[in-house]
């Protein structure tokens, strides 16, 4: 059986705080503390986790904790966020039941990494699959993104989260996960433009500047120096622990991973940088000659390279930033703007384009990550949110304000759910269910939303009232509204109590929250509640070229001109933490209390005070008030059983009944009040701490009796096993010397034996011995006489034969002598004839050149060698092309032979008559063309222009003639009605396939060209689908590979681009283009074709870019080119790689 461990083993303190007792702030402190000093960071309060910052790496994370943890009971093992993850998800998977896990706590006390390990748990245990780790890499590879642009370095924490974060995550039957959605609350854009004092701008400033390439800083008008720009704070530009340039690598990574296009990535860094530019434009004062104040830019440079990056004209940015233009329903009013304003609209511009920017990254996630198809999917929700703010010195301001509104409802939530949680589990187990006396937030929440008197109301009437709006006017309204209502307090107000108390300044107003009172200053509030941005400043931003900026300010289309005051910043957080709420309410919640234990971000410091404030503000003593006003603590039958049966004899060690009758018997054998437990239908209830500690003690004792007993039986058994081995040894021991001693008997008696043997079989030998020795003798004797005579009778034969050669050679010597002699003197005869006949020779030869020497002595002149060489070069030639007229190579063009060249001299003469044969001989073979033919070898020219050196697949396409109807339309009787449809003489007719950016499969379609238009139609009906002109024809793009796609671009705005461009596949792409390029050329009327050859290019499908990418590799198909769906906006085209 396998051995469990509980929540209540080898516990440090207490791990649940239900069963801390006594229950007092400073008992739950401390329990913290002496848990925390134990690096045991999480502890329970029930089903909610609170989990210490430890400020350092701990073993607890590894992959074998996940595989600890996995499908185990919430409290089967010590307390960790691992058991809270796998309960949530086995709840999704199991029980198909949707989850959220709300995640809270002030900065710095690590909300952000609790819930990446909540993502990563949940990754880690589903299931697996080349799609599913697509869908995981990308929810995972969003945070990186988004901390890059909604994260900042803070004094409480260098990653600090500046936004919250609310992600809903997609899950099929199987408990896989499909896809997910995130919600952005409340970015803090005011940190844009100034950050306060060891605080740091957003993250993305900082590590574009470090880890941009020179090139792209360059393309984006950037330096390296954070202090060349007014938005970066210089006093905290570096972080000890963060690497912004590697960082910034990471970003661009997982920015590709969850699908941006690389020109979404340019175009987002151009507005970050814009965003640089905009903080380094100043102002100067300047008077009008109507004494108005007015101001000027005083550098125009930044103003000119923001422009720039923007595509915007200079001069509209520069009036937007000097005039502001108000708008009523028939009249316009345009008024200057002095230096305070013009700064005031250079923050709005910069903080509202960032913001902008923001949500827009957001969007642009979700389209990446969101779950295919409408079905109805599983959720869990991670909601990563600020916790309550209370600054100490009472600079609480309007973002405070609304974090903590924020925080209320979600206590108010809390609160609910819990009390529901509990009353549904009592009802669920026939536990008689009793009130619980709580504090009811909702007057709190009231006072802040109500529509009529809340704040927010006030504050948003405030902001649309006409005339002069201060923030003074604000604490007005505020002081004569609510000044009776229990929770505000004003010094200005009507209640009397409050007018000498001095610790509320005069323009300050307090809320008693139900995490304390906290002192908010009014200034402010109506500025940043308006968030206004200036007309002006979003027409001028329209106007824009950049791709992302008219989506970032709709607004300022004069098309779309709104009259309408924009919604304030109070309004629309309310409608979203409204959403919110709602969205939570259908969900099953679980819950993460994240408490920083010090201000020094130091590992092993616990500051009371600090952890105390934290557990006021988080309201974790009146969780566990509501969950110590019933049971305490409950537990299932048969675990409880298997825990506690070794208290009661008639349960141990086995109970072999139903567990529940086990418990009631275990329960009425023991010591303990009835009172104190209730047995409900799966599960008992045991009302007090004491109770269950009593039950612990007496476990504890009965385990030492048991390992008493069962160390007794262990050396019982271990000492009779030590004396059996001891008799068995002894006689193995006996029978092996017995037999030993018999052995050496026996080899004693075999060896005397051996020696007996030995001696009478050595006398029989030598017997033996001496008579074979004589036979041999006698035997000897013999050969040698025999031999002694046959020599005597070889060496007398031998002698006679020796004197018959002897008298042989004599005779052969004397006939060789007498035989040489005859022939020298035969040689000498020879050789004096011969000298006769040379000698006279001679002499002839001498005399024949002294005749013809005298006879032409009279013919010799000074010119003679000049005649002799002009002669003997003429007779050369005329041999040169005697000789070249028999060597010709043949009358093909593409025959290189040629006769070698005879002599040096000629080699001119030589490549000039080559080079004028091979003319001659293409003229003759260019004589025998048609008309036809000679169309054919002109696109073959003109295919060779297009796309030699440029295209893998053109060499292929080099043999293949150009047949052009390849259907033979004209003759097939089931193309008879298309044929008689088209207007004009069709040039080429094929089959090709149109790919489905949906899936990236083809569909067959017939393709026609003719002069002045492209026509696709159905392969099987002939039906027309698609008919293009030609002058809508702007570009075709092509691949640099050996695959057959093509896209056709339409021109913007035509009545051909209502579908989009048009994606095809053909195996004559070559023939294809080129006669749609050539008819481009030839006419006079259109623009030449544009032909584009790239591995990746953009196609628009309806109202959607789609990147077509070729990648070389092994597709799954064999050697056949295969097109596949990556994301929302790419297309991968595998083709084989080429030997």
């Amino acid at each position: 059986m396998e051995v469990k461990t509980s929540l209540l083993d080898n516990m440090i303190g207490v791990g649940d705080m239900v069963l801390l007792e006594p229950l007092s702030e400073d008992s739950f402190l401390e329990n913290l503390k002496n848990r925390f000093e134990h690096n045991e960071i999480y502890t329970y309060i029930g089903s909610v986790v609170i989990s210490m910052n430890p400020y350092r790496s701990l073993p607890i994370f590894t992959p074998e904790k996940v595989e600890e943890y996995r499908n185990r009971n919430f409290y089967e093992l010590s307390p960790h966020i691992y058991a809270l993850a796998d309960e949530a998800y086995r709840s999704l998977r199991d029980q198909d039941k949707d989850q959220c896990i709300l995640i809270t706590g002030e900065s710095g006390a690590g909300k952000t990494e609790a819930s990446k390990l909540v993502m990563s748990y949940v990754a880690a245990v589903c299931g697996k699959g080349q799609e599913v780790n697509k869908v995981k890499e990308q929810l995972l590879q969003s945070n990186p993104v988004l901390e890059a642009f909604g994260n900042a370095k803070t004094v409480r924490n260098d990653n600090s989260s500046r936004f919250g974060k609310y992600m809903d995550i997609e899950f099929d039957f199987k408990g896989d996960p499909l896809g997910g959605v995130i919600s952005n609350y409340l970015l803090e854009k005011s940190r844009v433009v100034k950050q306060p004092r060891g605080e740091r701008n957003f993250h993305v400033f900082y590590q574009l500047l470090s880890g941009a390439s020179d090139e792209s800083l360059k393309k984006l008008k950037l330096h390296r120096d954070f202090s060349k720009y007014n938005y970066l704070s210089l006093d905290s530009a570096a972080v000890n622990g963060l690497d912004d340039a590697a960082n910034f690598r990471t970003v661009r990574n997982a920015m590709q991973i969850v699908g941006f296009m690389e020109d979404e990535v340019q175009s987002v860094m151009e507005l970050v940088a814009a965003v640089l530019k905009l903080g380094n434009i100043e102002f100067k004062p300047d008077s009008r000659s109507n004494g108005s104040d007015e101001s000027r830019i005083k550098d125009k440079n930044d103003l000119k390279e923001m422009c720039e990056l923007l595509g915007i004209e200079q001069s509209v940015l520069e009036r937007a930033f000097s005039y502001r233009t108000v708008e009523a329903k028939l009249e316009k009013v345009s008024t200057t703007l002095n230096v305070a304003q013009a700064y005031y609209a250079r923050d709005a511009l910069a903080k509202n384009l960032y913001s902008r920017l923001f949500s827009w990254l957001v969007t642009r996630i979700n389209e990446s990550i969101k779950a295919q198809g409408k079905t109805r999917h599983k959720v869990m929700g991670v909601l990563d949110i600020y916790g309550f703010e209370i600054f100490e010195d009472g600079d609480n301001s309007f973002e405070q304000f609304i974090i903590n509104y924020c925080n209320e409802k979600l206590q108010q939530i809390f609160i609910e759910l819990t009390l529901r949680e509990e009353q549904e589990e009592y009802i669920r187990e026939g536990i008689e269910w009793t009130n619980i006396e709580y504090f009811n937030n909702a007057v709190i929440c009231d006072l802040i939303e109500n529509n009529q008197n809340g704040i927010l109301a006030m504050l948003d009437e405030e902001c649309l009232r006409p005339g002069t709006v201060t923030d003074e006017t604000f604490l007005d309204k505020l002081n004569t509204i609510c000044a009776e209502h229990l929770h505000f307090e004003s010094r200005l107000s009507k209640n009397s109590k409050f007018l000498t108390d001095h610790s509320l300044p005069h323009s300050c107003f307090r809320i008693q929250h139900y995490a304390g009172k906290v002192l908010y200053r009014a200034e402010g509030f109506v500025d940043k509640n308006n968030d206004l941005l200036y007309r002006d400043l979003s027409q001028a931003m329209y106007k824009a070229n950049h791709k992302l900026i008219k989506q970032l300010f709709p607004e300022g289309n004069p098309a779309k001109v709104n009259l309408k005051r924009p919604l304030t910043a109070g309004f629309q957080f309310k409608a979203s933490v409204g959403t919110l709420m709602r969205n939570l309410q259908t969900k099953n919640p679980n819950y993460i209390r994240c408490i920083k234990p010090n201000d020094k971000k130091a590992s092993h410091i616990f500051t009371d005070s600090l952890v105390r404030h934290q557990l006021r503000y988080l309201g974790l003593m009146e969780n566990v008030r509501v969950r110590r006003a019933g049971y305490a603590f409950r537990q299932p039958y048969e675990p409880c059983l298997e825990r506690y049966k070794m208290l009661c004899k008639r349960t141990w060690p086995h109970w072999l009944g139903p567990a529940r009758e086990g418990v009631e018997v275990l329960m009425s054998d023991l010591p303990v009040p009835a009172e104190e437990f209730s047995f409900g239908r799966s599960k008992i209830f045991i009302r007090n701490p004491r109770t269950l500690f009593f039950l612990e003690e007496r476990r504890r004792q009965c385990l030492q009796d048991l390992a008493t007993l069962i160390q007794k039986i262990y050396r019982g058994w271990k000492c009779r096993g030590h004396f059996l081995l001891l008799k068995k040894s002894q006689i193995v021991v006996s029978a092996w010397y017995r037999r030993y001693a018999q052995q050496k008997k026996y080899q004693k008696i075999k060896s005397a034996t051996t020696v007996v043997q030995s001696y009478t079989r050595g006398w029989q030998a030598r017997k033996l011995l001496r008579e074979l020795k004589y036979q041999k003798r006698c035997v000897e004797a013999v050969t040698t006489i025999s031999a002694f005579w046959h020599g005597t009778q070889a060496r007398m034969e031998l002698r006679r034969l020796k004197q018959e050669v002897r008298n042989k050679h004599a005779v052969t010597v004397i006939w060789a002598y007498w035989q040489g002699t005859k022939a020298r003197r035969e040689l000498r005869r020879l050789k004096e004839e011969a000298r006769r006949k040379h000698a006279v020779a001679v002499i002839w030869a001498y005399w024949q050149g002294l005749k013809i020497r005298r006879e032409y002595r009279k013919f010799f002149r000074a010119n003679a060698g000049k005649k002799i060489y002009d002669f003997t070069i003429q007779r050369i030639m005329q041999k040169y092309f005697l000789g070249l007229k028999s060597t010709l190579p043949s009358m093909s063009p593409i025959d290189k032979n040629w006769p070698a060249r005879p002599y040096l001299f000629l080699g001119g003469v030589h490549s000039e008559l080559r080079r004028i044969f091979h003319l001659w001989r293409c003229k003759k073979y260019r004589s025998q063309f048609t008309e036809e033919k000679k169309a054919v070898y002109e696109e073959k020219l003109e295919a060779s222009e297009l796309f030699k050196d440029k295209k893998a697949l053109y060499p292929s396409s080099v043999s293949q003639p150009f047949k052009g109807d390849y259907l033979e339309i004209n003759k097939n009787p089931k193309y008879q009605k298309l044929s008689i449809a088209m207007e004009d003489k069709v040039l080429l007719a094929d089959v090709v396939n149109k790919i489905n950016r949906a899936n990236g499969k083809g569909t067959a379609r017939l393709f026609l060209l003719t002069k002045n238009s492209v026509v696709l139609a159905d392969q099987k009906t002939g039906q027309v689908k698609a008919s293009v002109p030609l002058p809508d024809l702007t570009s075709v793009s092509v691949s640099t590979q050996s695959d057959g796609f093509f896209a056709l671009k339409l021109k913007e705005g035509s009545a051909s681009a209502v579908k989009g461009d048009f994606l095809l596949s053909s195996e004559h792409l070559i023939e294809i283009i080129t006669k749609i390029h050539r008819m481009g050329t030839t006419a006079a009327d259109r623009e030449q074709l544009d032909i584009d050859i790239s591995d990746e290019f953009l196609v628009q499908f309806k109202h959607d870019k789609v990147c077509v990418k070729f990648i070389q590799g092994v597709p799954k198909n064999g050697n056949s080119v295969s097109c596949k769906r990556k994301n929302n906006r790419l297309l991968e085209v595998s083709v084989p790689s080429t030997a």
